[in-house]
């Protein structure tokens, strides 16, 4: 009875760990798997170069991390996903403190903060309530204005948030 009890549990985990049916039709063959963890991790370093937020690193090195693992054990999709999703879980809960700590060292200095008060050119007209685009020093940034402005108009940094600037012409300082 205890041999007939055990066989079927370790029946029922052997096929917890491997492909359902839907599974393989799609994917093919069980090696091919760590293609499409690749092909993920990839798109979300591009996104994450677009953006600069790191929380898509994290999520792009989970799935480097799950196609790893799918190198190893091909079948496993649910503990590569569970472990794919434990990395980007943990570098984004690890990495808060220590960038937080980096931020508020003695001699870091965050150079968006630096442009407020600086003078800038209109390089896409800025409509009120519509963005346009602003160049400030070497750097272009998406820009937003209480007033209308034109292509070439000088304008001052008012205020800055992550990636938009707030602006206003130039001869209208408060």
């Amino acid at each position: 009875m205890s041999e007939i009890f055990f066989y079927g549990t370790m029946q029922r985990i052997d096929v917890s760990f491997r492909y359902s049916s839907i599974i393989r039709k799609v994917v093919g063959s069980p090696m091919v798997v760590w293609v499409f963890w690749l092909i993920a991790a990839g798109v979300l370093f591009v996104v994450e170069m677009m953006t600069l937020t790191f929380y898509l690193l994290w999520l792009s090195i989970g799935a480097l991390a799950a196609g790893l693992v799918s190198l190893i054990v091909p079948e496993a999709i649910l503990f590569q996903v569970v472990l794919g999703s434990l990395v980007a879980l943990g570098l984004t809960i690890f990495s808060k403190p220590l960038v937080s700590r980096f931020r508020h060292s003695r001699g870091f200095k965050d150079t968006g903060t630096e442009i407020i008060g600086r003078q800038g050119v209109v390089v896409e007209p800025i409509e009120q309530g519509r963005y346009g685009q602003v160049k400030v020093g070497g750097d272009t940034w998406s820009a937003t204005s209480e007033q209308s402005l034109g292509k070439d108009e000088v304008v001052r940094v008012v205020k800055r948030g992550t990636t938009i600037i707030e602006v206003e012409r130039w001869g209208e300082m408060n």
